[in-house]
């Protein structure tokens, strides 16, 4: 039995941003294996967006809640997304 997502994960990035690579990376690795709903967002096409995270990337916001700065660690991740 397959179940749907019921986590939606939203990844803040910018191009040329390795730290967002390495982000990215591992979102869509634990997504391989826990199902969620993703979403990313390059800052620098919203005015407010890069006000708000222009040095903070990579951002990481779980079900509109900012998670993870700068880089994500994968057994926090996991274990949010499976609480």
């Amino acid at each position: 039995m397959v179940f749907p997502p019921h986590h939606r994960v939203t990844l803040y990035t910018r191009v040329g941003c390795h730290l967002c690579e390495d982000a990215r990376d591992i979102l869509l690795s634990v997504r391989a294996r826990i199902p969620f709903e993703y979403e990313e967002c390059e800052i620098t096409s919203d005015e407010h967006l890069l006000e708000r995270y222009q040095t903070k990337i990579p951002v990481v916001l779980i079900d509109g809640v900012e998670r993870f700065w700068y880089r994500v660690n994968e057994r926090r991740l996991i274990r949010e997304l499976t609480a």
